[in-house]
């Protein structure tokens, strides 16, 4: 599994002109999985997620993490992130995993962001968004299960 981890001062997901999740401070997390992926990469991932040590202490040194902080989450799906562009004009999605499949994972992973007792928001899997995200810094990370 992929994530594309953001520091916000806010982010919001709309569907069809529907505000369907929304945080202040917090983080904002972009997932994807891949053929082979399993429930123990998005446990994985979930947690370092939550412990990730980005946010400045007195000292302006990313020593706390998003659980040490409160912040608040917002999950967001995006196959898009095994998309292929190695080859052609057009990327090729055959390393995301098949929708299904994909959609459990995005649900194991929820599961794991909202056990650690953050207020946690998402969008909605497979639906057209509109996302926005405020990022701070800008403090941007890319984590792999693998």
């Amino acid at each position: 599994m992929r994530v594309i981890l953001q520091r916000v001062k806010g982010a919001k997901v709309t569907v069809e002109d529907k505000v369907v999740g929304q945080i202040q401070k917090g983080i904002v997390l972009l997932v994807g999985a891949k053929i082979g992926d399993t429930e123990e990469d998005a446990k994985y991932l979930a947690d370092k997620c939550v412990n990730l040590r980005i946010f400045e202490d007195q000292d302006q040194k990313m020593n706390l993490s998003a659980k040490d902080v409160g912040a608040e989450v917002l999950v967001v799906s995006q196959f898009t992130l095994y998309g292929d562009t190695t080859k052609g004009r057009r990327p090729s999605f055959t390393n995301a995993l098949e929708p299904d499949l994909a959609e459990k994972l995005y649900l194991k992973f929820i599961d794991g962001i909202k056990a650690s007792g953050l207020k946690t928001e998402t969008g909605i899997f497979g639906a057209k968004m509109l996302v926005q995200i405020f990022n701070w810094g800008p403090v941007t990370f890319i984590l792999d299960s693998k």
